[in-house]
């Protein structure tokens, strides 16, 4: 077990809760569902099999797939027992977006990201015990599967009219893009998943995004159709920013869950941004504080909102789930030495540089003068203005005060970079090439 799995696998459930139902609805987690009564009494029964699934569709997972994530695993430590499901066959194709066709990858590509994103999934399940998690593929059920047997078996307890319907389908044949008859099959693809998942392992209950709703029915009524029985789906909430913005995006780009693509520190930062009103309900999804101790928080919040108290904690929790407690570790001890609380040459390399490519930055040439480094990190606008805030005492590198308009960056800070402050707050990283 990887060291994010062992940290996971020390989380517990709310004890104040005698049925999970009740907590997911209680931390927001339920927006659409299956018959709410059954659901609770099956999850508050003996274990049960569930699945969610996982498109390759790049080569990270993010922080939308990240409240699966954290389902999953809450289900899990109720005792139920997981399957996730790694698309090497969906991924392919790609589930219809609102607005264009997917670009469809190489082969190659896709088994590459299946593989990748299987270790991220792995790190939040537990693979030991009774109700230990299993990885499945589709691909494992379909690469020998002919178009004649799909149609026949599959295809043929579908209606297109009922199809037509679904939000993802109805939303592309009114846009000017259409959509493709690969894409509109994607619903019997999936749905085909949890038929086999359901002959194979008896698993009952599938869970995804709202978004994803369509797709979650059309395996319950497939199953409903071929094997006579009913099974259910939990459909989350699209998770928005109070302020209306999208949750996750960060000027543009997502926040994923693969350090090579947002670094520990990005990604520790971006928790610790999040915004009052936001905090508390992100405590509950993204972390396993009890409900007792997240009302501490929401009462912080309202007394104390200064100390931010409540965005520390987020962030620690939720990047130790994501990348382990060490990283968090570095992460906090980086942050700390940019502001002057800690020694910047005591930090690891990889850290630093992954901080300061958070920071107004510049490339730069070794003995570049601090004046025109100011200006091309853009803490000044002018070589003038560089001056006045040396003269000053206002400007440092490396944690030392610039006495002279001579001097010069050096990059002595480990990884051969150089972090330049102007006043107590403003500052910038310089790397050389």
């Amino acid at each position: 077990m990887s060291e994010t799995s062992a940290v996971v696998a020390a989380q517990a459930n709310d004890p104040s809760f005698e049925n999970v139902w009740d907590e997911l609805v209680w931390r927001g987690l339920i927006h659409v569902s299956t018959d709410e009564g059954a659901l609770r009494e099956l999850l508050g029964g003996e274990p049960i099999v569930y699945y969610c699934g996982f498109d390759p569709t790049a080569s990270s997972l993010h922080l939308g797939h990240m409240v699966q994530l954290l389902l999953m695993r809450r289900l899990q430590l109720a005792g139920h027992k997981p399957l996730g499901l790694v698309g090497g066959a969906t991924g392919l194709i790609g589930d219809p977006r609102p607005t264009s066709e997917r670009m469809m990858q190489t082969k190659e590509t896709v088994e590459e990201w299946v593989e990748s994103l299987r270790a991220q999934i792995e790190r939040f399940l537990s693979f030991d015990g009774d109700n230990a998690a299993r990885m499945t593929n589709n691909l494992d059920w379909t690469q020998g599967l002919s178009a004649i047997d799909f149609l026949r078996d599959v295809g043929k307890h579908y209606r297109v009219g009922t199809m037509l319907k679904k939000d993802a389908v109805s939303a592309r044949l009114n846009s000017d893009a259409g959509i493709s008859f690969t894409e509109f099959s994607y619903q019997l693809l999936q749905g085909m998943d949890f038929l086999e998942q359901y002959r194979r392992f008896g698993c009952v209950l599938q869970t995804g995004g709202s978004d994803q709703w369509g797709n979650l029915t059309s395996g319950t009524d497939l199953i409903h159709r071929v094997e006579g029985v009913s099974v259910h789906a939990i459909g989350t909430p699209l998770i928005t920013n109070s302020d209306g913005t999208k949750f996750g995006k960060s000027e543009g780009n997502a926040i994923w869950l693969d350090p090579d693509m947002c670094s520990p520190y990005a990604f520790y930062q971006f928790w610790l941004n999040t915004d009052d009103r936001d905090v508390i309900e992100r405590l509950k999804v993204f972390t396993f504080l009890t409900r007792a101790e997240i009302s501490e928080y929401e009462q912080l919040v309202v007394d104390e909102p200064f100390r931010r108290a409540a965005q520390k904690r987020l962030a620690l929790e939720a990047t130790t789930l994501a990348h382990g407690h060490d990283a968090v570790v570095k992460a906090i001890a980086a942050s700390e030495a940019l502001f002057g609380k800690g020694d910047l040459g005591s930090l690891d390399a990889g850290t630093l540089a992954a901080a300061l490519a958070e920071l107004p930055n510049a490339t730069l040439t070794e003995g570049t003068s601090v004046i025109d480094a100011l200006v091309a990190t853009e803490l000044v606008t002018s070589a003038s203005e560089a001056r006045r805030a040396i003269k000053q005492g206002g400007v440092s590198v490396n944690g030392e005060k610039v006495a002279s308009d001579d001097a010069v960056v050096e990059g002595s800070l480990p990884g051969s970079v150089a972090v330049l402050r102007r006043g107590k707050k403003a500052l910038a990283g310089v790397f050389f090439g």
